[in-house]
């Protein structure tokens, strides 16, 4: 029998529910995502670090969890909602259940709520700081709480989430490419995707200088996803600089597309409650195709949608954008090697629609070459 816990946001709203995973307290930003799809990846994901995330999908834990489809070595979200969790997990590569891995990592969770109430209060009012517990169940003495937490505004998390030492993923079949990837918080599925295309990459930490990138002597650099707000990034701001300074080929994906953007002279802003899902639309006006995407982000680039922008790094343009909110979802250089992606091409547990992207990336370095 679950014991009691309770959600308490910052502006005094509470739900009441039972513990889900392991008893304790825990504090982050309230944070929705409407996947019916990759529970495991979405824990598993550090882009999700000092995040309490909201599962929209009433139905969570149904095909338990497995050992091949986390994205990195631990769960990394800060707390978890959910409102009916599976009683018992049933698929055939299911090595065990998610309430009990929850338990083992410490994550503190909550089941048994509205969560479709908590999803609008969140889409109207915004991201706010949350804290769930279910040891001390005073709804006034949680929120005293959860107003001293700090804020996903003005975050740098990237050291807190990067390797610690350099490694290497190994091209699968025939080498073609090397590429240097910086570590701001990536997930196991960027590499796998550079190694089905010949690309053997190198990951490194995210205080890693240019000198320590070109040690490996990189055919192309890559900036990983990760969490907080890009506005902190000065040293990877910098570190980007210096590879187009260099005009090796670049990409980035999400976190490292809001650092590319900086790193162009553009601003970033907080959106109000984020992208978060695997079912956004996003034009690529390239191609002029429409993909349905998968989104993590709470950040955005703010770059003109409809105009050659001149930097020092010569014309860059807007190459993506959300058709929900007309954001910033991807950027391109005309006159330098480097292009980004605000979303996710790697997405695990889907969609692929903009799988695509890894393809440029590799023609990007051909031409190059």
């Amino acid at each position: 029998m679950s014991s009691k816990a309770i959600l308490v946001l910052e502006d005094g709203r509470t739900f009441t529910g039972a513990s889900y995973g392991a008893t304790g307290e825990t504090f982050g930003e309230a944070v929705f995502t409407t996947g019916m799809t990759g529970y495991q990846e979405t824990l598993t994901d550090p882009s999700y670090h000092r995040q309490v995330v909201v599962q929209t999908a009433p139905q969570i834990g149904n095909t338990g969890v497995n050992d091949e489809d986390d994205e990195s070595d631990r769960m990394w979200v800060a707390g978890y909602v959910v409102r009916d969790p599976a009683r018992r997990p049933s698929n055939w590569r299911s090595t065990g259940d998610l309430g009990e891995r929850l338990s083992a990592e410490g994550v503190v969770g909550i089941s048994g709520i509205d969560t479709r109430a908590l999803t609008r209060h969140l889409r109207e009012r915004g991201a706010m700081r949350v804290g769930v517990s279910s040891l001390d169940l005073d709804p006034q003495s949680l929120l005293e709480r959860v107003r001293t937490a700090p804020q996903m505004l003005g975050a740098d998390l990237s050291a807190e989430v990067t390797t610690k030492a350099v490694y290497t993923v190994e091209a699968v079949g025939q080498h073609r490419y090397t590429v240097a990837a910086l570590d701001l918080g990536i997930k196991r599925n960027v590499a796998r995707r550079l190694a089905e295309r010949g690309v053997t990459t190198h990951i490194f930490p995210a205080s890693s200088s240019i000198d320590d990138l070109l040690k490996v002597s990189p055919d192309a650099v890559f900036f990983s996803p990760g969490p907080g707000d890009p506005a902190t990034a000065d040293g990877p701001v910098n570190l980007a600089r210096e590879v187009m300074r260099r005009e090796v080929p670049l990409f980035g994906i999400c976190f490292g597309s809001q650092i590319l953007g900086r790193a162009l002279g553009f601003g970033t802003y907080k959106l109000g409650y984020g992208h978060r899902g695997i079912n956004q639309p996003v034009l690529d006006r390239t191609t002029g195709k429409v993909e349905v995407t998968s989104h993590n982000h709470g950040f955005a680039v703010d770059a003109p949608l409809n105009t050659v922008i001149d930097t020092d790094f010569g014309g860059v343009e807007v190459s993506h954008v959300c058709l929900n909110d007309n954001v910033v979802e991807g950027l391109r250089g005309i006159d330098v090697p480097a292009f980004t992606v605000q979303y996710h091409p790697e997405a695990a547990a889907g969609p692929h629609d903009a799988d695509y992207l890894f393809d440029r990336f590799v023609e990007l370095v051909e031409k190059k070459g």
